[in-house]
Protein backbone atom coordinates (compact mmCIF):
# COMPACT_ATOMS: atom_id res chain seq x y z
CA UNK A 1 0.00 0.00 0.00
CA UNK A 2 2.72 2.43 0.54
CA UNK A 3 4.69 1.51 -2.51
CA UNK A 4 1.52 1.90 -4.34
CA UNK A 5 0.98 5.40 -2.85
CA UNK A 6 4.46 6.64 -3.74
CA UNK A 7 4.44 5.60 -6.89
CA UNK A 8 0.91 7.71 -7.31
CA UNK A 9 2.29 10.84 -5.93
CA UNK A 10 5.64 10.35 -7.89
CA UNK A 11 3.86 10.39 -10.84
CA UNK A 12 1.50 13.25 -10.26
CA UNK A 13 4.59 15.16 -9.82
CA UNK A 14 6.28 14.09 -12.81
CA UNK A 15 2.66 15.23 -15.37
CA UNK A 16 2.86 18.67 -14.38
CA UNK A 17 7.14 18.36 -15.48
CA UNK A 18 6.04 16.64 -18.00
CA UNK A 19 3.69 19.13 -19.20
CA UNK A 20 5.74 21.88 -19.05
CA UNK A 21 7.92 20.51 -21.26
CA UNK A 22 4.87 19.60 -24.34
CA UNK A 23 4.49 23.18 -23.72
CA UNK A 24 8.02 24.59 -23.87
CA UNK A 25 8.55 21.93 -27.54
CA UNK A 26 5.17 23.27 -28.67
CA UNK A 27 6.16 26.76 -28.06
CA UNK A 28 9.35 26.34 -29.98
CA UNK A 29 7.57 24.75 -32.71
CA UNK A 30 5.30 27.18 -33.49
CA UNK A 31 8.09 29.77 -33.44
CA UNK A 32 10.31 27.67 -36.31
CA UNK A 33 13.02 27.62 -33.44
CA UNK A 34 15.06 24.62 -33.13
CA UNK A 35 17.14 24.42 -29.72
CA UNK A 36 19.78 21.96 -29.75
CA UNK A 37 20.04 19.29 -26.94
CA UNK A 38 23.78 20.58 -26.34
CA UNK A 39 25.96 23.61 -26.96
CA UNK A 40 28.06 23.81 -29.81
CA UNK A 41 31.66 25.69 -29.30
CA UNK A 42 32.17 27.80 -32.61
CA UNK A 43 35.81 27.73 -34.17
CA UNK A 44 38.18 30.40 -33.26
CA UNK A 45 38.37 33.14 -36.55
CA UNK A 46 38.97 36.72 -37.01
CA UNK A 47 36.63 38.58 -39.04
CA UNK A 48 36.84 42.35 -39.64
CA UNK A 49 33.43 44.09 -38.50
CA UNK A 50 31.16 47.37 -39.96
CA UNK A 51 34.18 49.95 -38.58
CA UNK A 52 37.44 48.36 -39.84
CA UNK A 53 38.54 46.36 -36.42
CA UNK A 54 39.37 42.64 -35.99
CA UNK A 55 36.48 40.95 -34.31
CA UNK A 56 37.23 37.63 -33.15
CA UNK A 57 34.29 35.02 -32.08
CA UNK A 58 35.22 34.98 -28.36
CA UNK A 59 34.08 38.65 -28.93
CA UNK A 60 30.64 36.87 -28.93
CA UNK A 61 30.44 36.22 -25.07
CA UNK A 62 28.49 38.60 -22.58
CA UNK A 63 25.53 38.94 -25.30
CA UNK A 64 22.93 36.71 -26.90
CA UNK A 65 23.48 37.14 -30.51
CA UNK A 66 21.46 35.99 -33.67
CA UNK A 67 23.84 35.68 -37.14
CA UNK A 68 22.93 35.44 -39.98
CA UNK A 69 25.03 34.80 -43.46
CA UNK A 70 24.14 37.14 -46.30
CA UNK A 71 25.57 39.68 -48.68
CA UNK A 72 24.40 43.45 -49.36
CA UNK A 73 23.67 43.53 -53.06
CA UNK A 74 21.20 40.11 -51.70
CA UNK A 75 17.41 41.37 -53.98
CA UNK A 76 15.11 39.46 -51.56
CA UNK A 77 16.11 37.57 -48.98
CA UNK A 78 18.59 39.24 -47.01
CA UNK A 79 16.26 42.65 -47.16
CA UNK A 80 13.65 40.56 -46.13
CA UNK A 81 15.19 38.75 -43.74
CA UNK A 82 17.02 42.02 -41.72
CA UNK A 83 13.20 43.77 -41.80
CA UNK A 84 11.57 41.16 -40.32
CA UNK A 85 14.27 40.72 -37.38
CA UNK A 86 14.45 44.54 -37.05
CA UNK A 87 10.24 44.35 -36.53
CA UNK A 88 11.15 41.55 -34.39
CA UNK A 89 13.34 43.17 -32.04
CA UNK A 90 10.78 45.90 -31.61
CA UNK A 91 8.14 43.79 -30.35
CA UNK A 92 10.35 42.27 -27.74
CA UNK A 93 10.42 43.67 -24.19
CA UNK A 94 13.34 45.58 -23.52
CA UNK A 95 14.92 43.22 -20.88
CA UNK A 96 15.24 40.81 -23.35
CA UNK A 97 16.05 43.00 -26.26
CA UNK A 98 18.96 44.80 -24.99
CA UNK A 99 20.28 41.29 -24.50
CA UNK A 100 20.46 40.61 -28.28
CA UNK A 101 22.55 41.81 -31.53
CA UNK A 102 22.39 41.16 -34.60
CA UNK A 103 24.84 40.77 -36.74
CA UNK A 104 25.26 40.08 -40.63
CA UNK A 105 27.95 38.00 -41.67
CA UNK A 106 29.14 38.53 -45.71
CA UNK A 107 29.02 35.43 -47.87
CA UNK A 108 29.90 37.83 -50.64
CA UNK A 109 33.70 39.49 -49.46
CA UNK A 110 34.83 40.50 -52.59
CA UNK A 111 31.85 43.35 -52.69
CA UNK A 112 30.95 43.79 -48.44
CA UNK A 113 34.05 45.83 -47.54
CA UNK A 114 33.58 47.20 -44.23
CA UNK A 115 32.47 50.61 -45.38
CA UNK A 116 29.60 49.06 -47.69
CA UNK A 117 28.04 46.91 -44.92
CA UNK A 118 28.33 49.99 -43.04
CA UNK A 119 26.24 52.12 -45.43
CA UNK A 120 23.93 49.19 -46.11
CA UNK A 121 23.14 47.96 -42.45
CA UNK A 122 22.81 52.20 -41.96
CA UNK A 123 19.69 51.79 -43.73
CA UNK A 124 17.87 50.09 -41.27
CA UNK A 125 18.25 52.10 -37.82
CA UNK A 126 18.76 49.03 -35.56
CA UNK A 127 22.20 48.78 -34.50
CA UNK A 128 22.72 45.91 -36.78
CA UNK A 129 26.93 44.78 -37.15
CA UNK A 130 28.22 43.44 -39.90
CA UNK A 131 31.55 41.43 -40.39
CA UNK A 132 33.63 40.60 -43.31
CA UNK A 133 36.84 38.85 -43.82
CA UNK A 134 38.71 36.22 -46.10
CA UNK A 135 36.65 33.19 -47.26
CA UNK A 136 38.28 30.59 -45.40
CA UNK A 137 37.06 32.10 -41.90
CA UNK A 138 33.99 33.10 -43.30
CA UNK A 139 33.43 29.35 -44.70
CA UNK A 140 35.01 27.77 -41.13
CA UNK A 141 32.27 30.06 -39.11
CA UNK A 142 29.63 29.47 -41.29
CA UNK A 143 30.42 25.37 -40.66
CA UNK A 144 30.52 26.14 -37.15
CA UNK A 145 27.16 28.05 -37.30
CA UNK A 146 25.21 25.65 -39.34
CA UNK A 147 24.35 28.43 -42.29
CA UNK A 148 26.49 27.18 -45.33
CA UNK A 149 27.04 29.64 -47.93
CA UNK A 150 28.58 28.79 -51.76
CA UNK A 151 31.06 31.81 -52.89
CA UNK A 152 30.60 33.30 -55.77
CA UNK A 153 33.36 31.34 -58.48
CA UNK A 154 33.07 34.64 -60.48
CA UNK A 155 33.32 37.99 -58.89
CA UNK A 156 32.95 40.36 -61.67
CA UNK A 157 29.77 41.80 -63.15
CA UNK A 158 25.98 41.53 -60.97
CA UNK A 159 26.46 38.07 -59.55
CA UNK A 160 24.38 36.43 -57.22
CA UNK A 161 25.62 33.99 -54.02
CA UNK A 162 24.05 31.50 -52.15
CA UNK A 163 23.39 31.11 -48.76
CA UNK A 164 20.94 30.21 -45.61
CA UNK A 165 18.16 32.16 -45.10
CA UNK A 166 18.28 30.44 -41.18
CA UNK A 167 19.66 32.67 -38.21
CA UNK A 168 21.90 30.91 -35.54
CA UNK A 169 21.12 31.68 -32.22
CA UNK A 170 24.66 32.09 -30.15
CA UNK A 171 24.13 32.39 -26.27
CA UNK A 172 26.24 34.60 -24.20
CA UNK A 173 29.02 32.28 -23.81
CA UNK A 174 29.64 32.15 -27.49
CA UNK A 175 28.60 28.62 -28.08
CA UNK A 176 25.49 27.62 -30.94
CA UNK A 177 22.21 27.36 -29.16
CA UNK A 178 19.76 27.07 -31.94
CA UNK A 179 18.54 28.13 -35.21
CA UNK A 180 15.62 30.80 -36.45
CA UNK A 181 14.68 28.49 -39.52
CA UNK A 182 12.86 30.48 -42.28
CA UNK A 183 10.35 31.38 -42.95
CA UNK A 184 10.81 33.45 -39.60
CA UNK A 185 7.83 33.43 -37.14
CA UNK A 186 7.62 36.35 -35.62
CA UNK A 187 4.55 36.59 -33.27
CA UNK A 188 6.07 32.93 -32.18
CA UNK A 189 9.51 34.16 -32.12
CA UNK A 190 8.45 37.08 -29.70
CA UNK A 191 7.49 34.76 -26.83
CA UNK A 192 9.92 32.08 -27.80
CA UNK A 193 13.00 33.71 -27.36
CA UNK A 194 11.82 35.79 -23.91
CA UNK A 195 11.22 32.36 -22.93
CA UNK A 196 14.50 31.15 -23.77
CA UNK A 197 16.91 33.69 -22.61
CA UNK A 198 14.94 34.41 -19.42
CA UNK A 199 15.52 30.45 -18.63
CA UNK A 200 19.20 30.60 -19.15
CA UNK A 201 19.63 33.57 -17.66
CA UNK A 202 17.96 32.22 -14.70
CA UNK A 203 20.23 28.77 -14.71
Amino acid sequence: MRKALILTLSCALCLPLAAQGLDRQALLDEANLLVLPRERALPEVTLTNQDDQPFSTSELRGRWSLLFFGFTHCPDICPTTLADVRRLLSQLEPDVRDQLQVILVSADPARDTPAQLKQYLGFYRAGFLGLTGEVDQLQTLSRGLGLPFVPASDTQGNYSVSHSGNLALVGPDATLRGHLRAPLNLEGLQQALAELIRARDGE
